[in-house]
């Protein structure tokens, strides 16, 4: 055996990591961040923490335990600058502020962020405030859900759901099926835009269309949270 020479070539420090913890039965987030973040400099690496077949307000609060373990997974060659947690649910019964502290003690990085947090981010950035909102869960989880949501200031008076617990299925739903209930709830007068719930559910190619037939800003958990971590990525 012969060892032979080689060089080591310098972090881009214009090009910061990224860390996207996924459900273990997400089918679609992955897909949809590569087709957002296509191009961009900065790598994303992604981790997966357990998560339940059906989604529970139980199931979503047992990841709370699993949260550190997963962020820890994540590379650690260098702290990232974003990291990303992606459940919307889960987000509003655990909390923002708790969810940033559990990534933050097994990974090294300077911001954390989630879909509601990310949302309520692209939200003032829009100047909107009233929204109706389309999701996949059972009410058991829309009602934490649409709570969290008011206490950011951002109501959800109108609101539809496919009532599906299941994420098989959810990530299955077509997107024509997201297209027509979005327009028909962002029709109603009183909302000023859409948002579309659950990083499961296909929302990036129904998104242009909705927006188009409502003539509103229609938002989704997998777009927030991409626009979320490219503009703290961006951030001084």
């Amino acid at each position: 055996m012969t060892y032979v020479p080689y060089t080591l070539d310098e972090d881009d420090p214009q090009a910061p990591p990224l860390g996207l913890i996924v459900l273990q039965v997400d089918e679609t987030i992955e897909p949809e961040f590569s087709t957002i973040f296509s191009g961009r400099k900065s790598p994303l690496y992604v981790t997966r923490i357990p998560s339940g077949i059906e989604v529970t307000p139980e199931s979503l609060a047992e990841m709370e335990e699993a949260l550190p373990a997963a962020a820890g997974l994540l590379p650690s060659a260098r702290p990232f600058r974003v990291v990303g947690y992606g459940c919307t649910s889960a987000s509003s019964v655990i909390g923002s502020e708790r969810v940033e502290e559990l990534v933050k003690q097994s990974c090294k990085t300077k911001e954390v962020t989630n879909p509601l947090r990310a949302a309520t981010a692209c939200a003032a950035d829009l100047g909107v405030s009233r929204f109706a909102l389309l999701s996949p869960y059972i009410e058991e989880v829309n009602a934490p859900l649409r709570a969290a949501f008011s206490e950011n200031g951002i109501t959800m008076d109108v609101f539809g759901t496919f009532g599906q617990a299941e994420e098989a299925k959810v990530a299955r739903i077509s997107v024509q099926s997201v297209i027509e209930a979005a327009t028909e709830l962002g029709s109603d007068p009183s909302v000023e835009a859409v948002f579309i719930s659950c990083t499961n559910l296909r929302t990036i190619e129904a998104i242009p269309e909705i927006r188009k037939r409502i003539g509103k800003p229609v938002l989704s958990s997998n777009q927030s949270l991409a626009w979320h971590m490219g503009r703290l990525n961006l951030a001084d």
